[in-house]
């Protein structure tokens, strides 16, 4: 049992341990008071009421709060249990096997040196009130109570032993629960937080450059109304072929699928278009070509430098104020090379302005953390007047190139 004060909410295996050590106790008063009573030693009368004074004494400790909670109060309870039992003893030798279940409360209330030393004195007390009662002394008398006392002192620390043991692993276990329930939470937010990553790159290479083109397209279309209708409305078509296209592209992203543009087509062929369509949409002329051998590429690749070449070519088409757009995609030394350059009024990347909601500003973070995430760079060359030069590279063989970014976690 344990060396400390019996806990609020004792454990089962505990209470049944306690419920054996009250009925072993109880049962031995019973019967030494039975056994007085019937005549079968001195001062039959005396013995059955001490015996009666030593259950009540011993019962008010399991109904006694004080004693489950304070030490003090458990050791004072067994010295009025220890002193009845000591008259008991005194008035009939049968007391003396109550030492053994007394050796366990000692052990179990007391703290481990003192309980120890309260055992051996209950042990002599126990061998010398036996030889009183036979006036003559023995080896043989002082082994049952002696080798009792051994017995409880070996039960007790082993069980002692053994809860300690039970207490560490019980806590090992609560804490690897936390852990694994903190990792769970983790791998949660991560996972949140890179579909919040993905959507918030797709939104913005496709959705806000979309829209975009379609103000830009409807501005267009508002200056050329009333003079020449004609115009107007080839604008607003465009404006509605947009709007179509960045609904499909919505629809895609968000089932994570591959953009519609490289639907039954390669890299190049959707390049091309994305040229073509920018050079329609009231943005500057833009030229598309390859260099070197074209390989297939992962399909993570050839969406990453899609995306890419959008974003590029909308900040052209926004803010370049360009005549000409160039794109180029290069295959050599290992990696490919997706280059976009223009002519336009540039910028000083070291001073670019801080992403806002409201006026943008995400453009290059957003390529940046996408080729990034391929395991590629992205390097921008500019000077204000001197127009920009975009450059994304990717390698060709990396662990991080085959699955595809657009996956949901």
């Amino acid at each position: 049992m344990k060396t400390t004060a019996p806990a609020p909410a004792p454990a089962p295996t505990t209470r049944a341990l306690a419920w054996c050590l009250h009925l072993l106790l109880l049962g031995l008063l019973a019967l030494t008071a039975v056994r007085a009573a019937a005549g079968s030693g001195p001062h039959p009368g005396a013995v059955p009421a001490a015996a009666a004074v030593c259950a009540l004494v011993y019962a008010a400790g399991p109904l006694l709060p004080a004693v489950a909670r304070s030490r003090r109060a458990a050791a004072l309870w067994l010295a009025a249990v220890g002193g009845v039992w000591l008259v008991l003893l005194a008035l009939s030798a049968d007391a003396v096997w109550l030492a053994f279940p007394l050796y366990f409360l000692q052990l179990h209330l007391l703290p481990p040196r003192t309980g120890t030393a309260a055992v051996a004195a209950t042990a002599v007390a126990a061998v010398g009130g036996f030889a009183a009662h036979q006036d003559s002394f023995g080896a043989a008398m002082a082994i049952g109570p002696l080798l009792g006392a051994a017995v409880a002192v070996a039960v007790v620390r082993g069980y002692q032993a053994l809860y300690r043991e039970s207490d560490a692993r019980r806590r090992l276990i609560e804490e690897l629960t936390a852990a694994r329930a903190d990792l769970a939470a983790a791998q949660h937010t991560a996972g949140v937080l890179a579909e919040r990553e993905r959507l918030a790159r797709e939104i913005h290479d496709t959705l806000a450059q979309g829209l975009s083109s379609i103000q830009l397209l409807l501005r267009a279309a508002e200056r050329a109304l009333p003079d020449t209708p004609s115009n107007a409305s080839r604008y607003v078509g465009q404006a509605r072929r947009a709007a179509v296209d960045n609904l499909a592209e919505a629809r895609r992203f968000v089932a994570a699928l591959a953009p519609p543009a490289l639907d039954g087509a390669t890299l190049s062929d959707a390049l091309g278009r994305l040229c073509a369509a920018t050079g329609g949409r009231q943005g500057p002329a833009a030229a598309f070509r390859v260099v070197g051998d074209p390989v297939p590429l992962p399909t993570a690749h050839d969406v990453a430098l899609l995306r890419v070449a959008q974003s590029a070519l909308a900040n052209t088409v926004r803010h370049a104020g360009a005549a000409r757009a160039d794109v180029t995609l290069t295959y050599g030394g290992g990696q490919v090379a997706l280059g976009v350059a223009d002519d336009g009024r540039g910028f000083d990347p070291a001073r670019l302005p801080a992403p806002d909601p409201e006026t943008g500003g995400y453009g290059l973070g957003t390529m940046r953390a996408r080729v990034r995430s391929l395991g590629g760079t992205l390097t921008v060359a500019s000077a204000p007047g001197d127009g920009t030069v975009l450059t994304a590279r990717l390698p060709l063989d990396t662990p991080s190139a085959h699955p595809a970014p657009e996956a949901r976690p």
